[in-house]
């Protein structure tokens, strides 16, 4: 009888001390699978990219610093800090402060792609030992984004005398095509972050930010989160993506339309733009840039066309049709100037925010495609091909250079009306 006791006070115990401590379990019950864009990172071109930057040493002491947080307030505290550390380090190489880290030129967007992707991942994956809920854990991975980003870096001087431009910028895309890919967008937006352009109607203070090529952070407000408490501020805005092969297109017209290509999550849309009071929402919205002065100026190399060919469906019709000189009333958006990918959609919310804040008339704004950014010509192999070269560092300084020429053209002239 008295070992029956014992064993009996032994089980008791033991279901006491379970139901005492859940909070292991319950963190690895709320861990995330990496997504698809976090997978790519073990890759061999990821990987080459972080060593020859000196970025590995930037995810590696965030891997470490996280674990060693004691409670989400500290993780937190890691996250705000790290993210916004990792921003300042890529504008700081791009601009040429501090240590380049490898032998990777410095107008190389792609470090802070694939260093955000393992910090992303560290956090997704997580399992401290206090518990994460599902919320916290989004909170963490939300402010690591913004930081990262530069979305919550933006500064503008007081005072007179000085305009005030927001240009963005975008992350790598189809790198299912050839990993090796960088964005010259997102490395313009390194180069001018925080840069004051002079033109000849005084300087031009810029600020930068740049955006996830995924469908579903815009369908969540990033766009608008992100540009609504500066619009009012700024004295020009241009949002910026790789477009087409060897030519800089100036947006005349964005559509209201997602056409279904996959993002870096391999996640396609194929819907009407999702926005708040969808009931006002317009089919076409426009751009505010001084598009003839930015096309007939000298900017650089590369030819810069004013582009007003968008695909409708006609009022009355049922088939998408092309039309070269821009919609027509009443029709229904198929595709901007810019496509229907997510180029044209942050053109469509910029410009949609633009005009909702009564801006429409006062305020240039729009979008502007850069060239498509080639490697060199005996560096075509997506699978055996070297993560650089000679010609695609030039294409890229070019495109940025470009970009700059073109802000400062916007800024003189509408400066001058």
């Amino acid at each position: 009888m008295n070992s029956i006791r014992v064993r009996i006070g032994v089980l008791g115990l033991a279901l006491v001390a379970g139901l005492a401590a859940p909070t292991q379990a319950s963190a690895a019950e709320t861990a995330l699978p990496p997504t698809v864009e976090e997978q790519r990172l073990d890759r061999a071109v990821p990987q080459e990219i972080l060593r020859r930057s000196g970025f590995d040493a930037v995810t590696a002491e965030f891997a470490r610093e996280l674990a060693a947080a004691r409670s989400y307030a500290e993780a937190r505290r890691v996250v705000v800090r790290e993210g916004s550390a990792l921003w300042r380090r890529a504008v700081g190489r791009a601009q040429g402060r501090g240590p380049v880290g490898g032998d990777l030129s410095r107008d190389d967007d792609r470090p802070l792609y694939w260093a955000r992707l393992g910090m992303t991942r560290d956090v997704r994956t997580w399992e401290p030992r206090f518990g994460l809920t599902d919320d916290r854990r989004s909170a963490l991975l939300g402010e690591l984004e913004r930081t990262s980003r530069g979305q919550t870096a933006v500064r503008y001087p007081r005072g007179d005398g000085i305009k005030r431009v927001l240009v963005t910028g975008f992350d790598p895309f189809t790198l299912d095509r050839d990993i090796r890919i960088s964005n010259p967008s997102g490395a313009t937006a390194l180069a001018l972050d925080g840069t004051v352009i002079e033109t000849a109607e005084g300087p031009a203070r810029v600020e930068t930010v740049v955006f996830p090529v995924r469908w579903q952070d815009f369908a969540d407000g990033t766009v608008e989160r992100t540009l609504r408490p500066y619009l009012r501020q700024v004295d020009l805005f241009a949002t910026v993506s790789q477009g087409r092969v060897g030519r800089f297109d100036v947006e005349r017209t964005n559509g209201a339309w997602r056409g279904g290509f996959p993002d870096n999550d391999n996640i396609g849309r194929t819907e009407t733009v999702p926005v708040r009071d969808p009931a006002s929402q317009p089919q076409w919205t426009s751009t505010t840039l001084p598009y003839a002065t930015i096309v007939g100026a000298e900017t650089g190399r590369f030819p810069v066309y004013d582009n007003t060919s968008v695909t409708e469906i006609p009022a009355g019709g049922t088939e998408a049709v092309v039309r070269a000189d821009g919609p027509t009333p009443g029709s229904t958006a198929r595709a901007g100037g810019g496509g229907n990918y997510l180029s044209n959609e942050i053109a469509y919310r910029a410009t949609l925010l633009r005009d909702r804040l009564g801006l429409h008339e006062v305020l240039p704004g729009g979008h502007v495609h850069t060239p498509v950014l080639q490697f060199g010509a005996g560096n075509t192999d997506p699978a055996g091909g070297a993560v650089t070269d000679a010609e695609f560092v030039r294409n890229r300084v070019d495109i940025i250079a470009q970009v700059t020429g073109i802000v400062r053209v916007a800024v003189e002239e509408t400066s001058a009306v």
